[in-house]
């Protein structure tokens, strides 16, 4: 599989995402549905911005972990919410996160009106391999 990220500016790199991803050769692609605070019961939680988002970034890299890709390999996250300023108050979770695994994404983020039941959070991710 070959990978190329294209980044016209500079800009983006504090943000800890890319402008575009290019995949080649690839042997298999992952979507993933959005994944959120939910716990394995089937709950949602009812918890601030920042405990909601660190339960979201779990559970998205166990799919991925279980469907037998890599977190390096997300090629693709978009990430909806229901207040921007909560979200940005942790989004170095989410930047901590990219980090942590070498992760070189397109990303869209996008404060929407309202999500499941009592949910803050939802990260929506693309994986190849």
């Amino acid at each position: 599989m070959e990978i190329k990220t294209i980044n016209p500016w500079k800009w983006q790199d504090q943000r800890n995402y890319v402008q575009a991803v290019e995949v080649k050769q690839v042997n298999g692609t992952l979507y993933c549905a959005g994944q959120t605070a939910i716990n394995a019961d089937g709950l949602s939680s009812d918890a601030d911005m920042e405990t909601q988002l660190t339960q979201a970034i779990q559970n998205l890299e166990q799919l991925i972990i279980t469907s037998g890709y890599e977190c390096k390999n997300i090629v693709r996250l978009n990430v909806y919410h229901t207040d921007i300023a909560a979200f940005f108050e942790s989004f170095h979770l989410l930047q901590d996160w990219v980090i942590k695994h070498g992760i070189k994404q397109a990303t869209t983020v996008l404060e929407v009106k309202s999500l499941f039941e009592t949910l803050k959070v939802e990260l929506e991710a693309t994986v190849v391999m």
